[in-house]
């Protein structure tokens, strides 16, 4: 295995990090992006393999006995999500680098395990209000979840702190330009 360096973004859902994040792969010829597992149901455009790697919570935790994943994490109850070894290291053996779309706490715990050749972004909706009405635009969330949402948001802008570099999503254009920099400087060094 030949090992490259390590992109990883985060933050709160609906901050746009999702956006960033195909913006800049569309742009970068060395990076992939990393496919993680998770127990969730597929929503309806949601393609295998693509999206998400959809496991039972029973292969999940298989995996999990396996050692199988570099991190993962109960994001919500019943939901686990996780960045398996074996695409990470897929990705370096094309002589590529990955590049990660996780959570908060999957981020920093992927960051910590590889301090030399992972760089870390959070990003920041411009405010709480701003992030609930992204939330309620996208039309994907029951009251329930939407709310469970909003209460996981918030508690994740307090670990801001624990990533390389934080950037407040105000305009996506100028996020993305942002991220753009930070990306090229850090696999160019």
């Amino acid at each position: 295995m030949s090992e490259g360096k390590m992109v990883i973004f985060s933050g709160p859902s609906g901050a746009g990090k999702t956006t960033i994040v195909q913006q800049i792969v569309k742009n970068h010829d060395e990076l992939r992006f990393s496919i993680s597992a998770c127990t969730r149901v597929k929503r309806e455009n949601e393609v295998e393999g693509e999206h998400y790697i959809f496991m039972t919570i029973e292969d999940f935790h298989h995996k999990v006995e396996e050692n199988a994943f570099m991190e993962w994490e109960k994001v919500y109850e019943g939901h686990f999500y996780g960045t398996l070894k074996s695409e990470v290291e897929k990705i370096w053996d094309e002589g590529h680098h990955p590049i990660f779309d996780i959570d908060v706490q999957g981020a920093i715990n992927l960051k910590k395990s590889n301090p030399d050749k992972a760089m870390s972004i959070f990003i920041k909706p411009p405010s709480e209000e701003l992030l609930a009405k992204r939330l309620e635009h996208r039309l994907t969330e029951s009251v329930e979840s939407l709310e469970m949402r909003l209460k996981k948001a918030k508690n994740e802008l307090k670990f801001e702190g624990e990533f390389d570099h934080v950037i407040i999503n105000v305009d996506l254009t100028h996020s993305v330009n942002e991220a753009e920099k930070l990306v090229r400087s850090f696999l160019n060094n």
